[in-house]
């Protein structure tokens, strides 16, 4: 554990929230201490949901750390039974709380409710957030599913099917259940239920009604998909419909799992993506370099539209929940670059930064990192702010996400024309490279974060330039740098100015900015 200003997960107690904000008549009693009642905050504010979380906090204070903090538990237990009257309660406790050892499962089951007690054990020091989403549903599922619900002879009725892992405070998760939702009815599919997303104990306990399972969002669903193929024999289709291709792909598993004529559906004509990722102008954004950062699920599928669809270079590929570390090196090895897993964004602004992309996309933080370099960014995956959350239908999944992702990351670059015009009028005070292009900020870019001067590497990194190291430009080198595009401006100059120290060279020369690009070019 490490303190941090920005995290990209919570610890999994905040993972069990979200499962529980998302059901129907179940309540979470959290043993935690005043001060890990933050959650609410996320829901509330962030998600801008309706009403506070169905959670009850025991929310002890210091003063009772000398007295018996498990009655506390217990009466928080009794009266949140007695006052919500749910289906089946979660208990468990905080990160704080788990170092007194209280035992919330055993004190719970002492109390003997007329409910199921569904306990949680979530190690807060080892997993985070989504790990924590992912066994909550688990052990949910595994609790309350009636193994002796089966699916009825096929004859006469349509497929069924569930969808596993939509969740509260996911990115765009109801829009993509809309999306699902009528692509499964082209193809005369019907869904038994929508888990965690608006399920109740007693939808869950009838999962085993369906055909197969649609395994959505992997980070959330993935467990319970895998217990449930173990359990009741029911299959899974993991293809993630995030993008032409995949959505293709996606309909194509469904209707073979579910022996239905998958024709209709993949006439769709709904997706107009291919025909503008192949326009005039959208063909100027060939070979545009982009770095992609976020949960596995979203960057993965992100770094195949980049490629295969929009024919962008990938130049940079990674994630945050090492749970999916073996899915993101097989991804990275397909684009020929080193996965990045990591959960410390310092790290994603360094390999952001030596990358040089002229698209960003990530989370919240890469777009903070990217609006601070002046990189056009957009966001697709979580975490994120309240403005991901619009008003508006705006899904990932099928073919109208795959419209809507178009939209989304062609916005923040520079289109042919606009670059162009940029380029002839750039001595004009309101087009000049230190204004900037409208659509990032108003204020010209901050220097960037001086990095420790470090050796030249074997793969032909030059080493930075000391802070109190100047060098001269000549006037045909400077006119020579301005023909490079103003977002990796600043990485060319930082390279040519370090070569130049290197070599001994006392001044930048059009010579000498040659040099450093054959350099960089090996």
């Amino acid at each position: 554990m490490q303190l941090a200003v920005w995290t990209y997960e919570g610890p999994p107690h905040v993972g069990a929230v979200r499962v529980a904000t998302a059901m129907q008549d179940l309540h979470y009693v959290l043993h935690a201490p005043q001060g890990d009642t933050y959650a609410d905050l996320l829901f509330t504010m962030i998600e801008r949901r309706g009403k506070r979380p169905p959670v009850t906090y025991t929310t002890f204070q210091a003063r009772d750390l000398g007295k018996d903090t498990a009655s506390i538990f217990q009466n928080a237990a009794r009266d949140a039974y007695e006052r919500f009257a749910p289906k089946a309660l979660l208990v468990g406790a905080s990160c704080t709380a788990e170092l007194i050892q209280d035992d919330p499962a055993g004190l719970a089951e002492a109390l003997e409710l007329p409910c199921p007690v569904i306990p949680l054990e979530l190690p807060s020091y080892q997993r985070k957030e989504n790990w924590g989403a992912a066994e909550t549903f688990y052990r949910v599922v595994r609790q309350l599913v009636d193994r002796d619900v089966r699916p009825s002879p096929r004859e006469g009725r349509r497929p069924l099917v569930n969808l596993l892992g939509p969740c509260a405070l996911g990115f765009r998760h109801r829009d993509d259940v809309l999306e699902v939702r009528k692509l499964l009815w082209n193809l005369g599919i019907d869904v038994n239920c929508v888990a965690p997303l608006d399920a109740a104990p007693d939808d869950i306990r009838t999962l085993g009604r369906a055909d197969f399972n649609i395994v959505m969002y992997p980070e959330v669903g993935g467990e319970a998909a895998r217990w449930l193929d173990q359990a009741l024999h029911q299959p899974s289709i993991r293809t993630v419909p995030i993008g032409v291709g995949a959505t293709r792909e996606f309909i194509a598993e469904v209707a073979a799992l579910a022996g239905v004529d998958a024709t209709e559906a993949l006439a769709d004509e709904q997706s107009r993506m291919p025909w503008w990722s192949r326009s005039v102008d959208s063909t100027y954004l060939t070979g545009k370099r982009v770095f992609i950062f976020g949960d596995a699920t979203h960057a993965i599928a992100a770094a195949r539209i980049a490629h295969e669809e929009l024919g962008f270079e990938v130049c940079g590929l990674g994630c945050y929940n090492r749970e999916f570390a073996r899915e993101m090196r097989a991804a990275a090895a397909l684009y020929g670059v080193e996965p990045l897993i990591t959960d410390d964004h310092l790290e994603v602004e360094d390999a952001i930064l030596n990358a040089s992309p002229e698209l960003v996309l990530g989370t919240q933080m890469e777009r903070h990192i990217a609006k601070r370099f002046g990189i056009p960014c957009a966001v697709i995956s979580s975490p994120v702010h309240v403005q991901d959350f619009p008003a508006r239908h705006s899904p990932q999944m099928g073919f109208e996400g795959a419209n809507v992702i178009f939209d989304t990351w062609v916005h923040p670059l520079v289109m042919g024309l606009e670059e162009h015009l940029l380029t002839m009028f750039r001595d004009d005070f309101e087009f000049s490279d230190e204004a900037g292009p409208s659509h990032l900020h108003g204020a010209a870019p901050v220097a960037p974060r001086q990095a420790e001067p470090a050796m030249p590497s074997t793969r032909g990194e030059l080493a930075e330039l000391p802070a109190a190291t100047t060098i001269a430009w000549t006037a045909e080198a400077e006119q020579e740098l301005k023909k490079v595009p103003f977002f990796v401006r600043g990485k060319v100059r930082r390279n040519t100015e370090a070569f130049a120290v290197l070599q001994g060279r006392g001044a930048v020369d059009l010579a000498t900015l040659y040099d450093a690009k054959a350099h960089y070019a090996r």
